[in-house]
């Protein structure tokens, strides 16, 4: 049996679906989440952002010499080592070292490239940094506040435990069950819930599943004569479940 769905929008009129981001709950596979029915639409401005990290290191670039006695290394390198040993030898022992000698390490480096090649050290999740436009031509609380508040319910933690705490909760449980394998013991030791996966369509792209990790209310913005947000900027910052590899973009990409 299909479920109708609710969108909650502003009024948008002839803008291009192209330039408005529909976000939904979803699971950790991307698809939309059994028995939600809500989308929030919303315009996204020119700051749309994705950002992708990707950490490549030189592990052995310490492998040279001058990492043994980078003092020592740096003196030869730079030439300033002859001064430091006629200053030592007064220039004139048998056992001085030959200027000439010296001179052979200025300009010189223990750096290869091999022992700086580049290795691939993992990445973090994908970063998105949006703003969402909210703006009313008719109903504030429709077109504004309702689907505002509906990005803020996903960001936030679907239930906190209130007044628990492990020790307490697992006496509790104790007392009650002895089946250390049921719900009982699970809500004990995790008694809440985190926050939703979202999904966000933009462009033609599917990204999901994501998280909030931010999200701002700008209080400044302009209001009614009832107090209810006119418009609404709200700065969020998404980041994927996971970091993504070829199929991941492949996939977000398919239309």
């Amino acid at each position: 049996m299909s479920t109708s769905l609710t969108t909650l929008s502003s009024e948008w009129g002839g803008l291009s679906k192209f330039l408005i981001a529909s976000f939904y709950e979803c699971d950790r596979n991307g698809n939309r989440l059994s028995g939600s029915d809500i989308t929030v639409n919303a315009a996204l401005t020119d700051t749309a952002n994705l950002e992708i990290t990707l950490n490549w290191q030189s592990p052995f670039e310490q492998a040279g010499p001058e990492t043994k006695a980078p003092t020592l290394f740096a003196m030869l390198q730079s030439g300033v080592i002859q001064p430091a040993v006629d200053a030592w030898g007064g220039g004139k022992s048998q056992n001085s070292i030959p200027s000439d000698f010296l001179k052979q390490f200025e300009g010189r480096t223990g750096i290869t490239k091999l022992n700086s090649v580049q290795v691939f050290a993992g990445m973090p999740p994908c970063k998105f940094s949006v703003t969402a436009l909210f703006r009313a031509w008719k109903d504030p609380v429709k077109e504004v506040e309702d689907p505002f508040n509906q990005l803020m319910e996903w960001a936030l933690p679907v239930e906190l435990a209130r007044d628990s705490t492990l020790l307490s909760n697992a006496i509790n449980t104790l007392k009650n069950s002895k089946d250390k394998g049921s719900k009982d013991w699970i809500d004990a030791a995790l008694p809440s819930k985190s926050p939703t996966l979202i999904a966000m369509l933009y462009k033609g792209r599917t990204f999901a599943p994501l998280v909030i990790e931010s999200i701002s209310e700008p209080l400044s913005s302009p209001i009614d004569r009832n107090g209810k947000f006119t418009e609404l900027m709200v700065p969020m910052t998404l980041a994927t479940l996971t970091a993504l590899d070829r199929k991941d973009w492949t996939t977000m990409h398919a239309n």
